[in-house]
This record gives C-alpha cells, structure tokens and sequence, in this order.
C-alpha cells in the first residue's frame, strides 16, 4: 500500500460533535495517527444522541459516531485531575498538531492553552474551531450548527420568493467548519516545515461560513440590495430546478448553462414544438419566461421516473440527476459505482454502513482501516508504548480516575 500524505503526521484530537470529528476524519483519512481525546466525565454528546432503532443508550451504538470517527484512536484522559492533565501534555511532545472546538476558555482553565502547549513542544500546532473566534464580542457565543447558519446568514436565504424562510434544515455548518480547520491544519503544517515554527490559528466557525456567501454579500456592498429566498432560480442558468417524475414525490434535477446544452435538452425531449417558439429562442428570453418553461419541462418528466429522465438528460449532455429518498442514497447504481459507502464491522453493533473516503486520489487513495473507536480503546498502545508507562502506573492512573 502507498504511504498516505499525512503518514508521518500524529494529532491530539480534542474534538466533540460534528465539526470537531470533521476535522480528526479528514486527517485521518489522509493517514495521520488521529488520537481522540475523551473522557467519560463528559462523554462526547454525537457518542450517545440519536441511538439506532432499539439500540441501547450507550456510548457504543451511535451510527452517526460510527460515520465520523473511523480511522482514528481513542483514549480516556480525565481534564479534571492534574495527573489527567500531565498525561495529555506528555503526550503533546509526541505529536505534531492538537485540534479542539471547545468554548473558549476551557483549555485554558486546565493549564492546556496555547502557551501551555508550547511549553512543553515548542513547534505545536494548535488549530481551535470554536463557534465565533477565541476572541470578540460573540467569543461566548453558543451555538449548534443551523443557529450558526442562521448568524452567518446562509440560513435566511432558503426558501422561496415571498414565502418563510425554510433553512438549510442540516449541518451544513459543522461540516463546513470541520473542512476549513482541517484545511488550516495543512497550511499550518506547509509553514512548520518550511519556517520549522508552529503556531496558534483561531479559526471561527462563524465566519469560515460566512465566507460562502460571496453573491449576497457583494449583491449589497455593490447594489445596496439584501439577498432573499429565490427558491432554485440561478441568474445563468435556466432550465434550473427540480421537476416531479412518474411516481410519489420523486424528481429529477436539471440545470442549462449554454445553448449547446439547451439544445441538448431539445433533443433529449424530442425536439416538441413549443422549443422553437421565439420567448425560447436564447437564454435571456429562457430566463424571462422561466416559469412557463419549467411547466413544460414538468408536463415531459411527469411521464419518466427520476431514473429514466436522469438517463435520457446525461445521454444528450446534459446535468441531471435523481433526487433520492435515504433508501435509494444507499442503494444507487453511481454511489455504488464510486463506493460512497462501504460495509464496516464494529465490535459492537456488527456490520454496518458507513461513507468511505470520498476522494479517489490515484497515488494515495487512502482505506478505511479501522472502525470508530471504543471509548478508550487505545488506552494501553498510547500511555505504555507512546508515553512508557507501566502497565501497573496504566492500572493506578484508571484507579484515580485520571485516566477516566
């Protein structure tokens, strides 16, 4: 097997929740030694919400866990107890990076801030995601992922024109601000390696997603104009929308760019009369008369299922494809294809879904490796192989609850 990027790379993962687990995943996929830190004093809250159905409620059987920690270590280090606290910086000389989305403040409290960190490894890296900066007037900001959409403001553009705000209705957030603190991670690492200093970044959650909304933002510098919900209308692209297919409540999604598409379009329904009639003629026209065109469109692929019309449209060249209900995610044809998921054995709950590595990188594709971890699964491999304890210190450290 090729030797992953970040092969060389080991990191202490403070990170609970979503976009905590986001950032340790995508290192971990790219082969660092992720080492989540936990502790049974608060047990990380994505390890015991949301059970399956008629799972008990413990730490072990949450299947949204399972899909976000694969690949990485756990262990137990009780922030409460000195002794919990030495332990975790001894442990910081042995790694590169350490990641945390805490509330500001709390690793400060415990003696594991930046400067405290770096006591003890001078070249730590220290990348912290909390909801709105270590700093500012909203630093003590609390937040889940769609009231954090709702500050950045992405939240109140969804919907249609006229009508209530619906939402992003997910946690497009988190796994936002997972994937930018992730991504600061590697710059960090490009500047140590190059300059041979770590350094502190302060990355907020809040503004890594405000940073999306570039269209709005400069619509209102430019124009003075305040962005609303405009439903599935693209100011260049039309046809641009989901239109309802043969059977209950399933669509196919189409999107037009150019006319050579357009045309493609044509072809793929037939060429019917209506497409040569003047108000259709170029795009500008399209765009005037969008809603009779999408009734058009409509009134063809009420008579195709979402499959069907996704087949017909990609054949002619054009971008389409299925809305799919959670069963059908599973099951299609191109996930598979692609292998968005793959069959996985935890000790626990046996065989079960989870999504693979999504890139497919040719010289270093990467493998699930092992499943999310039990809670301090990897207990004696890091404090007797990394640290050289004992196994008898290992036993009074869980005794004192500093390993806890």
């Amino acid at each position: 097997m090729s030797v992953l990027p970040l092969a060389r790379y080991r990191v202490l993962d403070f990170g609970t929740a979503w976009a905590g687990a986001m950032v340790g995943l995508i290192l971990a996929h790219l082969g660092a030694e992720v080492i989540r830190i936990e502790s049974r004093e608060r047990i990380d809250g994505m390890r015991l919400g949301w059970p399956g159905k008629g799972a008990p409620p413990e730490p072990e059987f949450n299947a949204h866990f399972h899909v976000l920690n694969p690949n990485k270590l756990s262990i137990t280090a009780n922030m409460k107890q000195p002794e919990g606290v030495t332990l975790i910086k001894e442990l910081v000389k042995e790694c590169d990076v350490v990641t945390d989305n805490f509330t500001p403040g709390v690793l400060e409290r415990v003696g594991l801030d930046y400067e405290s960190l770096r006591a003890v490894k001078p070249d730590i890296i220290l990348v912290s995601i909390p909801a709105a900066g270590n700093y500012g007037p909203l630093k003590d900001v609390r937040t889940y992922a769609s009231t954090l959409g709702a500050l950045a403001g992405i939240e109140g553009l969804v919907g249609y024109p006229g009508e209530r705000v619906l939402s992003l209705g997910g946690g497009y957030a988190d796994t936002n601000g997972g994937v930018h603190g992730a991504m600061a991670i590697l710059v960090a690492l490009l500047h140590r390696n190059r300059m041979g200093e770590g350094q502190f970044v302060d990355l907020s959650q809040w503004e890594a997603t405000t940073s999306l909304l570039v269209g709005p933002i400069m619509e209102y510098i430019m124009n003075g104009r305040n962005q609303a919900p405009q439903g599935n209308l693209s100011p260049t692209m039309v046809p641009y929308n989901n239109y309802a297919c043969k059977g209950e409540d399933t669509w196919v999604s189409i999107a037009v760019y150019s006319d050579e598409e357009w045309q493609g379009l044509c072809r793929a329904m037939g060429e019917p009369a209506w497409t040569k009639e003047e108000r259709f003629s170029d795009k500008y026209s399209r765009l005037k008369n969008r809603q009779a065109l999408d009734e058009l469109i409509a009134a063809w692929t009420s008579n195709l299922t979402h499959y069907e019309a996704t087949e017909v449209l990609q054949r002619a060249g054009v971008a389409a494809a299925p809305l799919l209900n959670v069963d059908e995610r599973h099951d299609d044809p191109h996930f598979r294809e692609r292998q968005l998921y793959i069959d996985m054995e935890h000790p626990r709950t046996g065989v079960e879904p989870v999504f693979d590595i999504p890139w497919k990188l040719s010289g270093t594709p990467g493998a699930m490796r092992r499943h999310s971890p039990l809670l301090g699964e990897h207990n004696e491999y890091v404090f007797t192989e990394l640290l050289g304890l004992s196994k008898g210190e290992v036993a009074r450290l869980t005794e004192a609850k500093a390993l806890y």
